[in-house]
């Protein structure tokens, strides 16, 4: 009987330390995530600048949204090409990146370190020095190519929409390729040796093993890497604010970004409208997890099969 007393004691003990420790975290995640989504729901249904009185519209904002606002869907359109054009090159790059460095090769620790630096660098200045290196006067990039003689003048890149969406999309994939490849690495180091080498023994060539033991065992990880690779291509901002700021004419404005110039005006040219922003991020949340979902019960439906 003491001897229970004595655990049950030490149990609430623990979990009041537990909670303890914990409690910063949660006060600051309830603080800053929950309490704003309340008031932007809040806000979705009023016609609000943030600075004059808020005034009850109903479900205006959400038509709009929905029915009138032209470039919220086409910043849309341009999200989605952008997650799906990197998201095609960056998952098959990491992957064989991360199986060359999983290889006992002299150099490897050098090259994980590398890769990885990309991460740790702040989006708004990799956006920033990639708007500089494919800058048409003076710009790195167009020096290298009139150098080896690939092309005659400099390349505008910026005025175009989609040679401007290639610069996103490549700043994109140098930023985020080492977190992948080194998640696909860890995947690929709890592989055990032993099913490789039985594998060579019945005669199984490299794809045959890929295929047959690599994916599948590294399937949990693979589902984890592509769900948050998704989510964080159509939440993508930084990179367009500071590279192209929307540009050509707003032709390569994403999801985020617009929502952003809304919120909060863009130089003057336009009020900030707070209400209808908020209507857009209710929208543009539902389609994220719309997304999500989708994802997921996609990826339990193969992962059953």
């Amino acid at each position: 009987m003491k001897s229970s007393n004595g655990a049950s004691a030490f149990f609430r003990r623990d979990s009041v330390q537990a909670v303890m420790m914990l409690s910063p975290m949660l006060i600051g995640f309830l603080v800053f995530t929950y309490i704003p989504i309340i008031y932007i729901m809040r806000f979705s249904v009023y016609n609000y600048n943030g600075f004059t009185e808020a005034t009850f519209n109903g479900i205006d904002n959400f038509v709009r949204v929905l029915m009138r606002d032209a470039r919220y869907w086409e910043s849309m359109w341009n999200t989605l090409a952008l997650t799906l054009a990197k998201l095609a090159v960056e998952i098959p790059l990491a992957l064989l990146l991360a199986i060359q460095l999983n290889k006992a090769l002299r150099g490897t620790g050098f090259f994980r370190v590398a890769l990885f630096l990309p991460t740790i660098i702040s989006v708004a200045i990799v956006g920033l020095v990639f708007s500089l290196m494919f800058a048409s006067y003076q710009g790195f990039i167009n020096s290298v190519l009139m150098d080896i003689g690939l092309i005659a003048r400099p390349i505008d890149w910026f005025s175009s929409k989609w040679t401007a969406m290639f610069v996103i999309g490549v700043a994109s994939i140098w930023t985020y390729l080492g977190i992948n490849m080194i998640f696909f690495l860890m995947a690929l180091q709890s592989i055990p040796a032993e099913l490789y080498e039985c594998a060579m023994l019945d005669g199984a060539s490299g794809p045959r093993r890929f295929f047959s033991i690599t994916l599948p065992m590294i399937g949990p990880i693979f589902r984890v890497v592509l769900l948050m690779a998704i989510i964080g291509s159509l939440k993508v901002n930084e990179l367009v604010l500071a590279s192209t700021n929307g540009q050509p004419g707003g032709r390569t404005e994403v999801v985020m970004s617009y929502i952003f110039k809304v919120f909060f005006g863009q130089g003057g040219e336009r009020r900030p409208e707070v209400g209808y922003a908020s209507a857009m991020s209710v929208v543009t949340g539902i389609f994220l997890g719309i997304v999500t979902f989708v994802y997921l019960k996609a990826s339990k439906k193969m992962n059953a099969n």
